[in-house]
């Protein structure tokens, strides 16, 4: 058997996110790695169509099909709402080409979505002027989440979109498997005015620690909102049954079994979660209001991914003085930034097992955060 790499599993966590505002908190990868890149064709008019959670459902679905086909070993990953950027050693580099061909099958099979996927050596990305960097960003005792930093992602995901490393779909009927992919918490309504969504990027050529004042300023804004701007309650987000996300959950987890019965699983184990979370009642070592908490704890609402993204439940006058900082940032040459406003966030789950702390939690905007701020950036009317 081959050996892993121990890069990623040596990387110190950092446990402060205003310390990843620094260039200094991050590694680069090893020159042999690769970077696995995913996005939807024409996500923005997906939104503006009100398939949101779908869009995000089918961006996390990379992550979870990586998770599974590592078999739970540590990587680097990170949500993008319509997309998902991770690394890899190179004696993963087939699994990941064969994850992501799967996805690309199944979100076409199953919700009629076109994914672009690629996966690129870390070698062309520096030889292209570009690196990449990480950290690990350590949210509660049990989860942590990859930091990129250097542009490489970003870089790999536009050779990806003009056609270069492409990866084609792997043959119908092929499945990912997708255990663990749910979103079954309610739409958490913001509590102090709006909620928030924040891209941040750096300009060709511009200097990093100018770029990095600008990341400084706007995390400094952001710690100052309630919790800091997160989204979810300190008890964790609500519950309602049925669950608007349990048709998506049936998408992510029939493999080649019925709907019908997927469907029906995943609306009873919501049942028995929303009556167990409702009455405080413990089942077979299961504390579900712990649980709760829990993924509130665990959720990833703040993320450096070459550049700053944020969803924040942010009250009207910390809006305004943020998009005041990066409206003179941006007029100033440094970064180009786009951002959102909806009534809601959403959170997208990969839930190894709930009897672990290890469980991850994706937050977008409710209507779609993200991708508006995405296209907002671009100079696109949305």
């Amino acid at each position: 058997m081959t050996q892993r790499d121990p890069f990623y599993d040596q990387l110190s966590r950092v446990r402060e996110f205003d310390q990843l505002t620094q260039t200094d908190r991050f590694t680069p990868l090893p020159e042999d790695w690769f970077v696995g890149v995913s996005d939807i064709v024409n996500s923005t008019g997906l939104v503006q169509a009100g398939q949101y959670k779908t869009v995000n459902m089918v961006g996390a679905a990379v992550i979870s099909a990586m998770m599974n086909a590592l078999k739970g070993a540590a990587f680097p990953f990170v949500f993008g709402g319509d997309g998902a950027g991770f690394a890899v050693p190179p004696q993963d580099e087939a699994a990941a080409r064969e994850a992501l061909a799967r996805v690309a099958v199944w979100a076409q099979a199953e919700f009629g979505i076109e994914m672009r996927v690629a996966l690129v050596p870390v070698t062309d990305v520096r030889a292209a002027g570009q690196d990449v960097r990480v950290a690990r960003f350590q949210v509660s005792d049990g989860v942590d989440y990859a930091m990129f930093d250097g542009g490489g992602v970003n870089w790999a995901e536009a050779q990806m979109k003009a056609g270069a490393y492409a990866i084609p779909p792997a043959a119908q009927g092929c499945q990912p498997d997708l255990t663990g992919l749910s979103c079954r918490w309610s739409p958490m309504p913001a509590r102090n005015g709006t909620i928030l969504s924040i891209l941040v990027s750096p300009v060709a050529g511009a200097s990093d620690e100018v770029v990095t004042q600008v990341y400084d300023r706007i995390v400094t804004l952001a710690q100052g909102l309630e919790r800091g701007g997160h989204p979810a309650p300190a008890k964790g987000p609500g519950t309602a049954w049925p669950p608007e996300g349990a048709a998506l959950e049936a998408h992510a987890t029939h493999g080649s079994g019925s709907l019908g019965s997927a469907r029906r699983k995943v609306l009873f184990e919501a049942f028995v979660a929303w009556l167990l979370i409702r009455t405080g009642i413990k089942l077979g070592g299961f504390d579900a209001r712990r649980y709760a908490r829990m993924v509130g704890e665990n959720a990833d609402f703040r993320k450096r991914d070459d550049g700053l993204k944020m969803t924040l439940d942010c009250d009207p006058a910390t809006q305004t003085q943020i998009e005041a900082v990066l409206s003179a940032a941006k007029a100033q040459g440094h970064i180009d930034y786009g951002t959102a406003t909806q009534d809601t966030a959403m959170m997208t789950c990969i839930v190894p097992s709930i009897m672990t702390d290890d469980h991850v939690h994706f937050i977008d905007g409710g209507a779609g955060g993200y991708t508006l701020a995405a296209a907002r950036m671009k100079g696109r009317s949305v």
